[in-house]
């Protein structure tokens, strides 16, 4: 029986379905990844850019990258297929959670209404001092005019909504998405390498809770030997695939 069919089914049958999701779903997109080759951090090192000791430092080097690189990116990119799948299933009730590692809002943007941030939101900007929040664009004008970017309240400095490295996760958005894994029967986890920690926690507790573990990546991943079903391909092309399934079923 063909895959695709098979994970369908499951799907169909199952109570409660989560997905989780990285880099890779949104590279689709023309986000490059941030590891491997032309990743992010070949060209950046992440170490300076996204770091929150080299923020605190010298928050020139996050601005210049937001301005020159972050802001442009964003504004150009849309949701690809695999976004868009991903929110027909939630519509239609198979899909209850997506749980990603994205910073890039592209899962809202699609129309996916239950999506649980573990690394924040770039679309999103604060100030430091009394949490005044900004829009992308809000911020990105304030970047043409000065290095850091000032609160228009209070003369504080401004940050994006991430977790740099250096940062715990948000301990209510990490145990949300533990309880989304403890609850879910069905876990996908889509275009992501598997191997940050603690976000890769997600769908290893789920599994070990019994969840049914489908993963689709483009490459292969540390946990493959775990999973009940693997494909090596673009989310792109299976997501669509499998929501037709459903569709037909």
């Amino acid at each position: 029986m063909d895959v695709i069919k098979v994970i369908a089914a499951h799907i169909k049958d199952s109570k409660y379905v989560v997905t989780f999701t990285g880099a890779g779903i949104s590279s689709e997109s023309g986000i490059p990844t941030y590891r491997g080759e032309g990743g992010l951090w070949t060209k950046y090192d992440p170490n300076i850019y996204a770091n929150i000791y080299y923020f605190h430092k010298n928050p020139s080097y996050y601005w210049d990258f937001f301005r020159e690189v972050r802001y442009p990116m964003l504004k150009k990119v849309k949701p690809n297929k695999a976004h868009v799948a991903l929110a027909e299933m939630g519509r239609a009730g198979y899909l209850k959670t997506v749980i990603t590692q994205n910073i890039d809002g592209l899962h809202q943007e699609a129309g996916s209404s239950s999506v649980i941030e573990l690394h924040g939101t770039t679309r999103v900007i604060y100030c430091q001092s009394c949490s005044k929040e900004y829009s992308m664009d809000e911020a990105f004008s304030k970047v043409e005019i000065e290095i850091p970017p000032i609160c228009s309240e209070c003369k504080g400095k401004l940050r994006p909504a991430v977790v740099f490295f250096g940062e715990p996760l948000d301990p209510k958005i990490l145990r949300s998405a533990y309880e989304e894994a403890e609850n879910c029967d069905f876990i996908l986890a889509v275009g992501s390498s598997l191997v940050v920690f603690p976000a890769v926690d997600i769908p290893l507790r789920a599994k070990k809770r019994g969840a049914t573990l489908v993963i689709i990546n483009k490459e292969s991943t540390p946990l493959d030997h775990l999973a009940d079903y693997v494909m090596n391909d673009e989310a792109g092309k299976v997501l669509p695939q499998i929501v037709q399934c459903l569709k037909e079923s």
